[in-house]
């Protein structure tokens, strides 16, 4: 057997999770070995649907735009109930937020994502499997099967699993996966839809018995291209086949190759029962069976080794939040191992993911079962509330163990919120306004936005601008990228003693959404949360504070 020497983090799985932690990963300068045990990408539309946040964390990677542009708005969803329409959900979301609801094929995300890491010397080794691991205080070592059928044994530092819901990684640790399995089956279905139905909207569309319980569904996603949608219904009666037992493990979970192919007719029967308005369907790219279970793990890693993704949760599909939780699972671990791979932390900051991560996996499972039973129109929270959830902008981590103390308006941006995008900034040389995101994006590790009033401005008072530079110097000196916000629409001069990148917050943007009180510091993670907020003044000490909980976090998360 070969001994191969390998980056120092090796990821199993390279679907959307496990090429998005690659992708973290080279972004913080760190190699990864990418191996994957299919031999090619699947050419199937399962996941298609990409929140507004994870938009925003591609964006900080600079991986956002190719997708957007890919990809189609969802403009909203139309629910119907035994033929009449009873809900019309528009996706309009708060104007100070960058992206939209968007549908993508799971293949061309998976492209888009290849393509960014093989422009950084990352490519995935195809028709490599994991046989097994073991690990010891130093290490990991893994045994692989190559696409020639050589056996291979790699020394890592750290092992990811991504490898989907009957992921080798989480069985070789030994982590429970408790929950259980919806009993229907499911058609699925890549068509074109000859309808009048409003482009742009998803579909739902039940009968019920008289009790107010599904009898039948149809769910309708628009895709990119001229009438295409992604089709989603129970299974016909003459397809159906005794419920299988899952891969090997008892888990049903995804495509179910144990019963015939759909065709047309049986995708187009289901339509002409249900669909609203008259379709002829045609151009059918794909169809398949699947059935949905609902579990989580009991931790989401063990020592160095970790899963993210459907190897951590499985869950309906139901609002398309499974592929993008397991996207912020990867982000979020990816920023912490380049952390302490490049020694700016010590290994507990690892136990932070599973702390931060597992609760909002047990939240997603949770309500996408909910939803996928009752109807998301029969969601408790009020409409705005429930929008900005799906969108997962509502993700935060307050009281978590790297969530620093708050400061400020206690309905203001706190410690592991999200941290908002704004618009109106300008610089020195751009003769238009920027984002926050664009300020942001290519910087890998912790940015610390100082916010000052325009007495900071360099040249208007000496003891603003020493301030700026003093809490620019212990930002650097921590190993974070200090940037500097004025407030006031003058055009921002050279920072002078700062020695900062400076811009104005001409529109008065950012001081409307984060409502600094005077002259506050925010320090903004990698993974776009919002790390902690203090006066300026206190920058040495807060910063201290912010280091040790990276050193030593222990405070158990909340999550939201």
């Amino acid at each position: 057997m070969a001994r191969t020497p390998t980056p120092d983090v090796l990821i199993v799985g390279a679907g959307p999770v496990g090429l998005s932690a690659a992708a973290g990963l080279r972004g913080c300068g760190v190699e990864c070995r990418l191996v994957d045990r299919l031999p090619q990408r699947l050419p199937y539309a399962k996941a298609v649907g990409i929140q507004p946040r994870t938009f925003e964390v591609w964006d900080r990677m600079d991986l956002a735009r190719p997708m957007a542009e890919a990809a189609l708005p969802i403009r909203g969803q139309l629910v119907y109930v035994d033929g009449r329409e009873l809900a019309r959900l528009e996706t309009v979301l708060p104007a100070e937020v960058p992206y939209r609801f968007a549908a993508l094929p799971q293949y061309e995300t998976e492209r888009l994502l290849e393509e960014h890491l093989a422009a950084r010397g990352t490519r995935i080794e195809r028709g490599t499997e994991l046989l097994s691991f073991d690990q010891d205080e130093a290490g990991v070592t893994a045994r692989l099967r190559t696409a020639d059928g050589a056996e291979e044994e790699v020394r890592t530092r750290y092992l990811v699993g991504c490898d989907g819901a009957h992921s080798s990684v989480r069985k070789g640790l030994g982590l429970s996966f408790e929950g259980g399995a919806f009993p229907d089956s499911y058609m699925l279905a890549d068509v074109e839809a000859d309808w009048d139905l409003e482009p742009g909207y998803a579909v739902r569309a039940t009968r019920r018995f008289d009790d107010g319980t599904p009898d039948d569904l149809l769910v309708c996603v628009p895709l990119p291209g001229a009438s295409r949608y992604r089709l989603t219904m129970r299974l016909a009666p003459e397809l159906a086949a005794p419920a299988p037992k899952g891969g090997g493990d008892g888990i049903t979970h995804g495509l179910d190759g144990t019963v015939d192919v759909p065709g047309l007719a049986h995708i187009q029967e289901v339509v002409d029962r249900l669909a609203p308005r008259p379709g002829a369907l045609s151009h059918l790219r794909w169809s398949s069976v699947f059935r949905i279970s609902h579990r989580i793990v009991d931790r989401y890693g063990a020592g160095r080794v970790f899963i993210a993704g459907d190897a951590a949760h499985i869950h309906p599909p139901t609002g398309g939040q499974g592929m993008n939780t397991g996207i912020q699972d990867a982000c979020n671990l990816a920023w912490k191992l380049a952390r302490v791979l490049r020694g700016g932390s010590g290994p507990a900051l690892l136990a932070s993911y599973d702390a931060e991560r597992r609760p909002v996996g047990e939240e997603v499972v949770g309500r996408t079962v909910r939803h996928a039973t009752e109807g998301m129109e029969t969601d408790p929270e009020d409409p705005r509330t429930l929008l900005l959830r799906e969108a997962q902008l509502l993700v935060g981590y307050r009281g978590g163990p790297l969530a620093g103390a708050p400061y400020g308006p206690a309905d203001a941006p706190q410690p592991g919120d999200r941290a908002p995008d704004c618009t109106g900034l300008t610089g020195a040389l751009t003769a238009y306004p920027l984002r926050l995101l664009d300020v942001l994006r290519g910087r890998a590790d912790h940015v610390l936005l100082l916010y000052a009033d325009a007495e900071g401005a360099p040249g208007a008072g000496a003891g603003e601008a020493d301030g700026l530079a003093g809490a620019g110097e212990a930002a650097r000196a921590a190993g974070f990228e200090p940037v500097a916000l004025l407030a006031g629409d003058a055009p921002p001069e050279r920072p002078g003693a700062a020695g900062l990148p400076l811009y104005r917050d001409g529109a008065g943007e950012f001081a409307r959404l984060y409502r600094p009180q005077g002259p506050t510091g925010f320090l903004v993670r990698p993974d776009g949360q919002l790390a902690a907020r203090f006066p300026l003044a206190a920058t040495a000490t807060a910063l201290a504070q912010y280091a040790g909980l990276l050193a030593a976090p222990s405070t158990p998360a909340t999550g939201r």
